[in-house]
């Protein structure tokens, strides 16, 4: 009894592998790691805005509903449950992708506003936190990319002949895709320039 056993697994691990069981596993958990380094990077971003709000707060006559817009949209995006279950719900992504599009715009449009005070150009604190903007906004890009090649990868092997008849058995279907209105703000990272050196 103890052969036919284990003649029985080493027949099932056998055909589990040549069917493309372990490849769909490998590429679902590099799907969930790409995830988790993007919302790492969206993270970031939301624990930049606060310190950044706070340095704009200090400039007396700074426009409020700028700051109020830049702290509504953090509080929406935050809101959100990014949990790798996300990934499988179409419309939950999308709301995700809403949600950090507008914190984007209101970012934008904040630093846009600041060009017209020269103190807080000036202010070494602002430009720290301008710096570690910028390069948190290149890592948001670079991670998007990353999640964008796992999941067109593990979509791509889930509809392939004979592992999608594996998916199919097991339950695994494609995931949403990560996208953006303007495709080319996945290739470019956003400019973030608060003048200086201007005159």
């Amino acid at each position: 009894m103890t052969l036919w056993r284990t003649l029985v697994a080493v027949l099932l691990a056998s055909v589990l592998a040549g069917c493309g069981y372990n490849e769909i596993q490998a590429k679902d958990e590099a799907v969930k790691a790409a995830w988790a380094e993007v919302i790492s990077q969206y993270q970031r971003r939301a624990d930049l805005i606060p310190n950044i709000v706070e340095t704009v707060k200090g400039e007396a006559d700074f426009e409020r509903g700028t700051l109020t817009q830049v702290i509504e949209a953090r509080a929406k995006a935050t809101s959100i449950q990014a949990t790798p279950e996300l990934l499988n719900d179409p419309a939950a992504l999308a709301r995700f992708q809403q949600a950090q599009g507008e914190l984007s715009s209101a970012l934008s449009r904040l630093l846009a506003v600041v060009e017209n005070y020269p103190n807080l150009k000036a202010n070494q604190g602002f430009q720290d936190l301008r710096t570690q903007l910028e390069g948190t906004e290149n890592r948001i890009t670079v991670a998007r990319n990353r999640f964008i090649k796992a999941t067109q990868d593990y979509n791509v092997l889930v509809r392939q002949f004979p592992v999608n008849l594996t998916a199919m058995v097991f339950g695994y279907k494609e995931k949403a895709q990560f996208t953006v209105e303007n495709e080319a703000a996945i290739q470019t990272a956003p400019k973030v320039d608060f003048g200086v050196g201007k005159k």
